[in-house]
């Protein structure tokens, strides 16, 4: 009596095809949460959205966004009825944070103070090619938007592990 049934066989495949592009488009060009809000904010312009700061009056059907500090977006359309609806999205970037006064120098080589965020585990960091996306902000209050390692030709950044035989203290410690 029971005929198992597979979501796949139901959903429009092209439609399917398109979003997972669009969104793997997505995923490849944005990487930081500054980046994110850019993204949807030009997203929003092209949709109509207005910034809610530039209005002095709202009507129902207004498409209106608050940018707040680049890091946080909000989107809204206003209705017809004093109801309040809302749908939450979290920015979620997993990363490595350069610390204040990062770079120091040991034996000829560059190295970088850090802490990272976002729910990856430290070993699932090392030995993989990383870009360094982030702001720089000058103490004339310039700000110069840095992307480092995206390119083929660009230099790449890697946590490196520790060599087998230099890890023996390491190895006897739990994961946690």
């Amino acid at each position: 009596m029971y005929e198992r049934k597979w979501a796949w066989d139901s959903l429009p495949r092209e439609e399917v095809n398109s979003f997972s592009e669009e969104y793997k488009g997505f995923l490849s060009e944005v990487k930081t949460e500054r980046e994110s809000v850019k993204y949807i904010l030009k997203m929003a312009k092209k949709e109509g959205f207005e910034n809610l700061e530039d209005l002095s009056k709202l009507s129902p059907g207004d498409r209106v966004y608050m940018e707040l500090r680049g890091k946080s977006i909000i989107l809204g359309i206003i209705g017809k009825e004093p109801r309040f609806r809302v749908i939450g999205s979290h920015i979620d970037a997993p990363r490595i944070d350069l610390k204040p006064l990062p770079v120091y120098e040991d034996s000829g080589i560059a190295m970088l103070k850090t802490h990272y965020y976002g729910g990856i585990k430290k070993y699932q960091w090392v030995n993989i090619p990383l870009a360094m996306h982030g702001l720089v902000v000058l103490k004339s209050g310039e700000k110069i938007e840095v992307k480092i390692g995206e390119e083929d030709d660009s230099p790449v950044l890697l946590v490196p592990d520790l060599l087998p035989h230099l890890a023996k203290k390491q190895g006897e410690r739990k994961l946690s």
